[in-house]
């Protein structure tokens, strides 16, 4: 017989256009059931939720959780493969270790959805997945893999191969290297469709991957600070039509007009950090805020370990300080940040038929005091306090 659960009493907050002063969830087995008032379910079983806010689970739509091991230096380094500009075949599937401590302290932050995977060392570096915080094996924490292919423009590509004097040194380069391996991707699968089998190319791991994004199978993450690598990255996605999100955008909102135009989804930050190098000069935590009067809806991200997982909302209630308003901050770190990643269908907001994923908080969950008091993470109550 499938468990019921059902949440009674709370200040539900569904994302999804309403909000309940006094309001119930129940969840069944692993999906929510009902969303409504004064819900009556025998043999449930019931958390009273009297006072306390019920958020859906926190999405970080771009962070490398578990691909650097906390507290481990290069023992635990396991973000980006620095050997060659071009590596769309690498996995955050066979580099994540499932048991860091940071899972568990995401988790207690209220963060239940991860989008996590390679760095920005390489023009192409490999590919992402979306996994749930809660769980002790990898396997039975993915939500979707391979999500996304990420790529990336600006400096930290120049920075690693310049060094070894190898292409890219430049930022035509890094635009370049990208480009012919999409080149390389096409003329690759219009091989790969040769009726005849002896004439097909042997299985290339790399352009497997490409051809995935080249098809719209994949997103596609766009690394990018600097007003003109975002648009590079524009340009690169219109070329080959490619499914992308625009991610960091750090200088977005000095070009808004032309990302509304360009109509990708963008992920923000991170934001509570320094200004750790020249293309984060024009960092601001009024980006937002500028994004939200142009209508344009965004994400916001941690880039853990850049910002622990677990202050993801503090990094949204900072922007809220900065002129974002209170729903547009908690949808940038829910709803929309399911949509960035392609999962609003499952997470992101309380709605029937959803994964179970409720937070509850014994304070507003935008107020730095506030307190995750239960997680409950496909339809198992995974934390409480």
């Amino acid at each position: 017989m499938t468990q019921l659960l059902l949440i009674k009493n709370a200040k539900v907050m569904t994302m999804a256009g309403r909000y309940l002063p006094q309001g119930d969830v129940l969840i069944e087995g692993t999906r929510i059931k009902a969303v409504d008032s004064d819900i009556s379910a025998p043999g449930a079983r019931v958390i009273d939720a009297a006072g306390m806010y019920a958020l859906p689970g926190l999405v970080d739509a771009h962070c490398h959780i578990g691909m650097w091991d906390d507290s481990l230096t290069t023992e635990g380094s396991d973000g980006n493969e620095i050997t060659d500009p071009v590596t769309p075949q690498v996995r955050a599937l066979d580099s994540i270790y499932a048991r860091d401590r940071c899972f568990g302290e995401a988790l207690e932050g209220g963060v239940v959805t991860v989008a996590t995977g390679p760095g920005s060392a390489n023009p192409i570096g490999g590919q992402f997945l979306a996994m749930k915080t809660a769980g002790s094996y990898l396997e039975d924490m993915i939500v979707r893999e391979p999500l996304a292919l990420k790529m990336a423009f600006g400096e930290n590509p120049k920075r690693c191969y310049g060094s070894k004097n190898k292409m890219p040194q430049t930022r035509m380069a890094t635009a370049a290297v990208i480009r012919d391996a999409f080149v390389k991707a096409q003329n690759y699968m219009r091989k790969m469709d040769n009726p005849d089998p002896e004439k097909r190319p042997d299985r290339d791991l790399k352009m497997e991957t490409l051809v995935k994004a080249l098809k719209r199978e994949i997103i596609v993450k766009a690394h990018a600070h600097r007003s003109d690598d975002i648009l590079t990255a524009v340009r690169i996605a219109r070329e080959f039509n490619l499914n992308m999100t625009l991610e960091h955008c750090t200088e977005g909102y000095l070009i808004i007009d032309r990302l509304a135009q360009a109509g990708l989804p963008i992920t923000l930050g991170p934001l509570l950090s320094d200004r750790s190098k020249p293309e984060l000069s024009n960092m601001t935590f009024a980006a937002p805020a500028c994004f939200e009067r142009a209508g344009i809806d965004v994400a916001l991200m941690t880039d853990s370990p850049v910002i622990p997982e677990q202050y993801l909302a503090v990094e949204a209630a900072i922007c809220v300080r900065n002129g974002l308003s209170e729903e547009g901050a908690l949808k940038a770190i829910t709803i929309n940040a399911a949509k960035a990643i392609g999962l609003a269908d499952r997470v992101g907001s309380l709605e029937v038929g959803k994964d179970a994923d409720v937070c509850l908080y014994d304070m507003h969950p935008l107020d730095a005091r506030a307190h995750v008091k239960c997680a409950v993470v496909n339809g198992s109550v995974q934390f409480e306090k």
